[in-house]
């Protein structure tokens, strides 16, 4: 019972971004960068939430497919810093579906106006068990076998850590490029891991139209992800590496939906892993619960 109730909400979190686009078509539209691990100095608008739901789907050599989903709620503190809350959780066939932590994410631009590379400071908090595959960022000696393991076991397994993320980002034409590095602690007594994820992407039409099936809706590019080892092993030997194709299509309701096929390029990795997002954003959220108390 438990279980089948999960999944049902697993399921409905999928869709929820799809129902407040339902509701709110008057909204422009989201202009955030098509990656899954990369972040670039975009950061949410002072008083917008947007929600966004991001799948991985893959199958280790030895286990069973899975299917992790992330759900995420962005908000827009100040033009300086953005908060945000993920929910995770993940499927395993002939497993199990488990819930496997929440994330507190807050990112910090450094400099307001835009400069040839834009620094941003990134804090994050994991609450999460060994169980997570949701793959938000490669660190370490992260590696195919971690995700083979029996959900049984690596629920039982509890990690508070904290994440620091150094992002840098520039715009150049239509182009950005965005470069991630990576530092993660289990708050224990753990080595620091550290990881790296870079980004580039540009939409395919540059001039505006209220259209929904044209060029410039579609923003095209690519990420390449993975571990640097730890302080007791900082290297590339026994590390998972990712190239990834992304698409990123710009719908009405202030929607975007994502698409990524990664491709593993170690053999700790997984051979391919398949990514879907999809995010509304909702302008000024808080301003709205305000005006209606």
């Amino acid at each position: 019972m438990y279980l089948t109730l999960l999944s049902r909400v697993l399921r409905l979190s999928t869709f929820l971004p799809f129902l407040l686009v339902c509701t709110a078509p008057h909204f422009s539209q989201a202009q955030d960068k098509p990656y899954f691990v990369t972040y670039s100095q975009d950061l949410e608008e002072p008083g917008n939430l947007e929600i966004e739901t991001k799948s991985a789907i893959g199958r280790p050599p030895g286990g069973n497919r899975y299917g992790a989903l992330s759900t995420e709620l962005e908000y827009g503190a100040t033009a300086w810093w953005t908060t945000e809350l993920y929910l995770d959780g993940q499927a395993t066939a002939r497993e199990s579906t488990i819930p496997t932590g929440v994330r507190w994410e807050n990112r910090f631009r450094v400099l307001m106006k835009e400069h040839i590379v834009n620094p941003v400071l990134y804090v994050e908090f994991e609450n999460i068990t060994g169980a997570d595959k949701t793959m938000l960022e490669v660190v370490g000696h992260d590696g195919q076998a971690d995700l083979a393991e029996d959900n049984a076991d690596t629920r039982q397994e509890h990690k508070h850590e904290g994440e620091l993320k150094l992002i840098l980002s520039s715009n150049v034409r239509d182009w950005n490029f965005s470069e991630n590095f990576i530092a993660e602690k289990n708050l224990g007594h753990e080595p620091w891991e550290f990881g790296y994820a870079v980004a580039a992407s540009r939409p395919l039409g540059t001039t505006y139209r209220n259209c929904t099936f044209c060029a410039e809706k579609l923003t095209v590019g690519a990420e390449v992800y993975g571990g640097f080892g730890d302080t007791s092993n900082l290297s590339l030997h026994d590390t998972s590496h990712y190239i990834a194709p992304v698409v990123g299509w710009n719908l009405p309701g202030r929607s975007r939906l994502t698409f990524s096929p990664g491709f593993g390029l170690t053999r700790s990795s997984l051979n391919r892993v398949y990514r879907v997002g999809f995010a509304v954003e909702i302008p000024q959220f808080g301003r709205r619960r305000g005006d209606a108390r």
